[in-house]
Protein backbone atom coordinates (compact mmCIF):
# COMPACT_ATOMS: atom_id res chain seq x y z
CA UNK A 1 0.00 0.00 0.00
CA UNK A 2 2.90 2.42 0.84
CA UNK A 3 4.49 1.92 -2.46
CA UNK A 4 1.10 2.67 -4.15
CA UNK A 5 1.07 5.52 -2.46
CA UNK A 6 4.20 6.62 -3.14
CA UNK A 7 4.10 5.98 -6.62
CA UNK A 8 1.11 7.83 -7.46
CA UNK A 9 2.17 10.79 -5.84
CA UNK A 10 5.73 10.45 -7.75
CA UNK A 11 3.26 10.61 -11.04
CA UNK A 12 1.42 13.47 -9.59
CA UNK A 13 4.38 15.22 -9.01
CA UNK A 14 5.72 14.33 -12.45
CA UNK A 15 2.63 15.44 -14.12
CA UNK A 16 2.56 18.82 -12.31
CA UNK A 17 5.74 19.66 -12.99
CA UNK A 18 5.47 18.99 -16.54
CA UNK A 19 2.84 20.94 -17.13
CA UNK A 20 4.17 23.57 -14.62
CA UNK A 21 7.72 23.94 -17.36
CA UNK A 22 5.24 23.70 -20.51
CA UNK A 23 3.30 26.70 -18.86
CA UNK A 24 6.44 28.55 -18.12
CA UNK A 25 8.52 27.40 -21.54
CA UNK A 26 5.08 29.41 -24.10
CA UNK A 27 3.84 25.76 -24.95
CA UNK A 28 0.22 27.59 -24.05
CA UNK A 29 -1.13 31.12 -24.85
CA UNK A 30 -2.63 33.09 -22.09
CA UNK A 31 -5.88 32.49 -21.22
CA UNK A 32 -5.68 28.86 -23.72
CA UNK A 33 -8.14 25.92 -21.74
CA UNK A 34 -5.58 23.17 -20.57
CA UNK A 35 -8.24 19.93 -21.78
CA UNK A 36 -7.63 17.12 -18.98
CA UNK A 37 -8.16 14.87 -21.55
CA UNK A 38 -5.70 15.76 -23.73
CA UNK A 39 -3.12 16.39 -21.62
CA UNK A 40 -3.87 13.33 -19.71
CA UNK A 41 -3.65 11.06 -23.67
CA UNK A 42 -0.12 13.09 -24.14
CA UNK A 43 1.37 12.33 -21.16
CA UNK A 44 -0.17 8.79 -20.93
CA UNK A 45 -2.10 8.94 -17.59
CA UNK A 46 -5.27 9.03 -16.26
CA UNK A 47 -7.33 12.16 -15.97
CA UNK A 48 -6.93 12.28 -12.01
CA UNK A 49 -3.11 13.78 -12.09
CA UNK A 50 -3.86 15.88 -14.47
CA UNK A 51 -6.73 17.01 -12.62
CA UNK A 52 -4.65 17.53 -9.26
CA UNK A 53 -1.86 19.32 -10.65
CA UNK A 54 -3.89 21.87 -12.48
CA UNK A 55 -5.35 22.28 -8.47
CA UNK A 56 -2.18 22.83 -7.26
CA UNK A 57 -0.99 25.02 -10.29
CA UNK A 58 -4.16 27.20 -9.53
CA UNK A 59 -2.41 27.78 -6.05
CA UNK A 60 0.74 28.98 -7.67
CA UNK A 61 -1.40 31.23 -9.84
CA UNK A 62 -0.40 29.75 -13.24
CA UNK A 63 -4.06 28.17 -14.10
CA UNK A 64 -7.55 29.69 -13.21
CA UNK A 65 -10.27 27.02 -12.97
CA UNK A 66 -13.89 28.20 -13.60
CA UNK A 67 -16.33 25.49 -11.96
CA UNK A 68 -18.10 23.81 -14.95
CA UNK A 69 -16.20 25.18 -17.70
CA UNK A 70 -12.31 24.34 -17.36
CA UNK A 71 -8.92 25.20 -16.64
CA UNK A 72 -6.95 28.33 -18.26
CA UNK A 73 -3.84 29.51 -18.29
CA UNK A 74 -2.39 32.47 -16.69
CA UNK A 75 1.00 32.62 -16.99
CA UNK A 76 3.73 34.73 -16.23
CA UNK A 77 3.05 38.30 -17.07
CA UNK A 78 6.18 41.17 -17.47
CA UNK A 79 4.54 42.66 -14.05
CA UNK A 80 5.01 39.13 -12.75
CA UNK A 81 8.52 39.09 -13.72
CA UNK A 82 9.77 42.22 -12.65
CA UNK A 83 8.73 41.32 -9.43
CA UNK A 84 10.06 37.79 -9.10
CA UNK A 85 13.12 39.30 -10.09
CA UNK A 86 13.31 42.21 -7.62
CA UNK A 87 12.14 39.84 -4.32
CA UNK A 88 14.52 37.25 -5.76
CA UNK A 89 17.66 39.81 -5.71
CA UNK A 90 17.26 40.07 -2.01
CA UNK A 91 16.75 36.21 -1.38
CA UNK A 92 19.30 35.63 -3.47
CA UNK A 93 21.69 38.04 -2.01
CA UNK A 94 20.60 36.74 1.80
CA UNK A 95 21.41 33.27 0.20
CA UNK A 96 24.93 34.32 -0.74
CA UNK A 97 25.73 35.74 2.78
CA UNK A 98 24.54 32.46 4.67
CA UNK A 99 26.49 30.25 1.82
CA UNK A 100 29.65 32.34 2.88
CA UNK A 101 29.22 30.53 6.76
CA UNK A 102 28.14 26.86 5.14
CA UNK A 103 30.61 26.71 2.13
CA UNK A 104 32.66 23.90 2.19
CA UNK A 105 35.83 23.46 -0.21
CA UNK A 106 34.29 20.72 -2.30
CA UNK A 107 31.21 23.06 -2.77
CA UNK A 108 33.65 25.96 -3.77
CA UNK A 109 35.54 23.24 -6.18
CA UNK A 110 32.03 22.61 -8.17
CA UNK A 111 31.26 26.12 -8.65
CA UNK A 112 34.62 26.97 -10.42
CA UNK A 113 34.19 24.09 -12.38
CA UNK A 114 30.44 25.51 -13.69
CA UNK A 115 32.55 29.03 -14.07
CA UNK A 116 35.28 27.44 -15.67
CA UNK A 117 32.73 24.92 -18.34
CA UNK A 118 30.72 27.77 -18.88
CA UNK A 119 33.39 30.42 -20.41
CA UNK A 120 34.05 27.26 -22.34
CA UNK A 121 30.45 26.97 -23.93
CA UNK A 122 30.52 30.52 -24.53
CA UNK A 123 32.97 30.53 -26.59
CA UNK A 124 31.64 27.64 -28.51
CA UNK A 125 28.46 29.47 -28.74
CA UNK A 126 26.10 26.87 -26.99
CA UNK A 127 23.69 28.68 -25.41
CA UNK A 128 21.73 25.56 -24.22
CA UNK A 129 25.01 23.89 -22.32
CA UNK A 130 24.96 27.93 -20.92
CA UNK A 131 21.86 27.65 -19.79
CA UNK A 132 21.91 24.20 -17.89
CA UNK A 133 25.54 25.43 -16.43
CA UNK A 134 23.76 28.59 -15.17
CA UNK A 135 21.06 26.58 -13.87
CA UNK A 136 23.49 24.51 -12.03
CA UNK A 137 25.58 27.17 -10.53
CA UNK A 138 22.61 28.76 -9.00
CA UNK A 139 21.45 24.82 -7.67
CA UNK A 140 24.81 24.27 -5.85
CA UNK A 141 24.81 28.41 -4.37
CA UNK A 142 21.01 27.21 -3.10
CA UNK A 143 22.10 24.09 -1.52
CA UNK A 144 24.91 26.19 0.25
CA UNK A 145 22.98 28.38 2.54
CA UNK A 146 21.64 25.51 3.98
CA UNK A 147 18.03 26.66 4.46
CA UNK A 148 15.45 24.96 2.77
CA UNK A 149 12.96 27.22 2.48
CA UNK A 150 15.07 29.78 1.01
CA UNK A 151 16.24 27.00 -1.39
CA UNK A 152 12.75 26.12 -2.30
CA UNK A 153 11.57 29.46 -2.91
CA UNK A 154 14.71 30.49 -4.99
CA UNK A 155 14.40 27.36 -6.84
CA UNK A 156 10.57 27.90 -8.09
CA UNK A 157 11.00 31.74 -8.41
CA UNK A 158 14.24 30.21 -11.06
CA UNK A 159 12.05 28.01 -12.64
CA UNK A 160 9.28 30.49 -13.33
CA UNK A 161 11.84 33.22 -15.02
CA UNK A 162 13.34 30.57 -17.29
CA UNK A 163 12.34 31.98 -20.69
CA UNK A 164 13.52 34.99 -19.61
CA UNK A 165 17.01 33.85 -18.54
CA UNK A 166 17.22 31.36 -22.01
CA UNK A 167 16.78 34.71 -24.14
CA UNK A 168 19.22 36.64 -21.41
CA UNK A 169 21.75 34.15 -21.83
CA UNK A 170 21.44 33.71 -25.83
CA UNK A 171 23.38 37.09 -25.87
CA UNK A 172 27.10 36.34 -26.09
CA UNK A 173 27.25 39.41 -23.95
CA UNK A 174 25.31 38.68 -21.32
CA UNK A 175 26.52 35.48 -20.92
CA UNK A 176 29.94 36.57 -20.75
CA UNK A 177 29.21 38.86 -18.28
CA UNK A 178 26.88 36.83 -16.14
CA UNK A 179 29.56 34.28 -16.04
CA UNK A 180 31.69 36.98 -14.53
CA UNK A 181 29.31 38.04 -12.15
CA UNK A 182 29.42 34.26 -10.60
CA UNK A 183 33.20 34.51 -11.16
CA UNK A 184 32.99 37.22 -8.16
CA UNK A 185 30.38 35.82 -6.71
CA UNK A 186 32.84 32.71 -5.85
CA UNK A 187 35.68 34.30 -4.98
CA UNK A 188 33.72 36.70 -2.32
CA UNK A 189 32.43 33.62 -0.38
CA UNK A 190 36.02 31.88 -0.87
CA UNK A 191 37.24 34.52 1.35
CA UNK A 192 34.09 34.19 3.55
CA UNK A 193 33.05 38.59 2.93
CA UNK A 194 29.31 37.42 3.13
CA UNK A 195 28.64 41.22 2.99
CA UNK A 196 30.41 41.57 -0.48
CA UNK A 197 28.59 38.06 -1.58
CA UNK A 198 25.71 39.10 -0.66
CA UNK A 199 25.80 42.39 -3.05
CA UNK A 200 27.24 41.23 -5.80
CA UNK A 201 24.65 38.67 -5.67
CA UNK A 202 22.07 41.25 -5.36
CA UNK A 203 23.43 43.07 -8.16
CA UNK A 204 23.76 40.17 -10.33
CA UNK A 205 20.08 39.50 -10.52
CA UNK A 206 19.25 43.24 -10.63
CA UNK A 207 21.45 42.97 -13.50
CA UNK A 208 18.97 40.75 -15.36
CA UNK A 209 16.17 42.90 -15.29
CA UNK A 210 17.73 46.11 -16.63
CA UNK A 211 18.87 43.97 -19.55
CA UNK A 212 14.88 42.21 -19.81
CA UNK A 213 13.96 46.30 -19.68
CA UNK A 214 16.15 47.52 -21.81
CA UNK A 215 16.20 44.67 -24.67
CA UNK A 216 12.72 43.32 -23.84
CA UNK A 217 13.98 39.92 -23.58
Amino acid sequence: MQHEANDQYSLRGRVFKRIREDILSGKYEQNEELRENTIAVELGVSRTPVREALRQLELEGLVTIIPNKGAYVNGISEKDIHDIYVIRSYMEGLCARWACEKMTESCLKELDEVVELTEFYIRKGNTEQIVELDNRFHELLYRACDSKWLDHMLTDFHHYVERVRMKSLADPKRAEKSNQEHRAIVEAMRKRDGEEAERLAHEHIIQTIFNHSKKGL
